[in-house]
């Protein structure tokens, strides 16, 4: 495909799926790639000016999630790992308990984690079924307890619809039943205010690239008194909780990106939730039978996911590619599959549009004229493709 030319921009539109870095962020990298270049491990120097960044960022990322400590930063290469690691820990460091209960929603770094533990005989995992609009079922969560529960985990919010979990309350019922309490907070994380201190989550992952910083790096949140199995072995690194050589540029990357991200959500929140708004209703007014996935209230204020009826999300992202519009039809790390999304078929998203859902996830910099793009091309696009369809029931039926 042709590079636009240099009067014409992407309108970018994929951010739940990765941000661009911020030039700050890349800024602030910079210098620990020659200048201060030495192992934050050293004793040197050059080693602890490199230690000083990793404290000051993992001070910053502390701040984000509004924890108690420093030291309940665990830095990781990113929210996968991450989140690998709260529930391989849960289950080593609690003899006599061997259940997790998770979602039918949750990403798929959770969900293959919890298959492979069922497949080998390690777990036994219960999942919690949602509502068509991805609400939590409430009732068979609680039931799902028992004295041999390890580890509840819940994403804080839907990689695909933005929906938000209840993540305070169910923490406080895992810890009523002895478990340990984990959220994948990646989507969440610089797009809503947390305060950990004031909720009883044990275990909680975050990813820089999510909120306009660098790849290949996160940290899992541990509440102090929370003892950790480490994934990875080899060294004492990160308080013998993660080993490995830090990587320094990312971490001070991450730091700044959270500290940004922070500063952002009195400002830039409401206005990119307007944007989203006037986007989803345009799309609902000028597109017959598109409807909205998941409950539109309590979600995240920067994603929308719309479902277009007896179309494919691949076709209509494939002429949003050629008109260099950049959206997605959900998660990234589910790419190139040809089956309906895992999260859609729980909701029980109507068979005419199960195949049809598109995802817009806007950030900080998208604008106005993101928005007046879509919705210059879209409509046309979707009526277009919905003249030459067949209904979904004879395609795949």
């Amino acid at each position: 495909m042709p590079e636009p030319d240099a009067t014409t921009r992407w309108v970018y539109l994929d951010n739940n799926a990765t941000t661009r870095a911020d030039s700050r962020v890349v800024e602030a990298m910079l210098p620990f790639f020659r200048k201060h270049f030495a192992n934050p491990s050293s004793i040197h120097g050059l080693g602890s000016a490199a230690a000083e960044a990793m404290s000051t960022a993992r001070s910053q990322v502390r701040s984000l999630l509004g924890a108690g400590r420093d030291s309940e930063i665990v830095f990781t290469s990113g929210g996968s790992e991450a989140n690998n690691t709260a529930i391989f820990s849960a289950l080593a460091m609690q003899a006599g308990r061997d259940e997790i209960v998770t979602s039918q929603v949750e990403h798929p770094s959770v969900l293959a984690v919890c298959a492979y533990l069922e497949a080998t005989g390690r777990a036994k995992v219960h999942r919690i079924p949602v509502d068509k609009l991805g609400h939590l079922d409430l009732e068979s969560y609680r039931e799902a307890f028992s004295k041999r529960t390890a580890l509840a985990t819940f994403q804080w919010a839907n990689n695909e619809t933005g929906v938000v979990f209840p993540v305070a309350a169910l923490a406080s019922i895992a810890h009523r039943a002895g478990a340990l309490f984990h959220t994948d907070a990646v989507q969440a994380a610089g797009k809503i205010g947390m305060k950990l201190q004031a909720t009883e989550i044990d275990m909680l992952s975050v990813s820089a690239h999510k909120m306009h910083g660098p790849k290949g790096i996160g940290a899992l949140y541990v509440r102090h008194g929370v003892e950790l199995a480490p994934l990875v072995h080899g060294g004492r690194q990160e308080h013998a909780r993660r080993a490995g050589t830090e990587n320094t540029p990312a971490i001070a990357g991450f730091g700044l990106a959270a500290e940004l991200a922070q500063e952002a959500l009195d400002n830039d929140v409401p206005r990119i939730c307007a944007l989203r708004d006037r986007l989803q209703q345009e799309i609902l007014n000028s597109v017959a039978g598109a409807m909205v996935i998941g409950d539109e209230c309590n979600r995240l204020p920067n994603t929308v996911n719309i479902a277009f009826e007896e179309v494919e999300a691949d076709s209509i992202l494939s002429m949003l590619d050629d008109a260099w519009i950049a959206a997605s039809s959900g998660s990234a790390c589910s790419a190139g599959s040809m089956e309906p999304s895992h999260i859609l078929r729980a909701m029980k998203v109507p068979f005419s549009h199960l195949r049809g859902a598109v995802r817009f996830s806007l950030s900080r910099e998208s604008c106005d004229r993101d928005v007046e793009r879509v919705l210059e091309v879209l409509p046309k696009m979707v009526k277009e493709l919905q003249a030459m369809s067949i209904p979904m029931e004879a395609a795949y039926g």
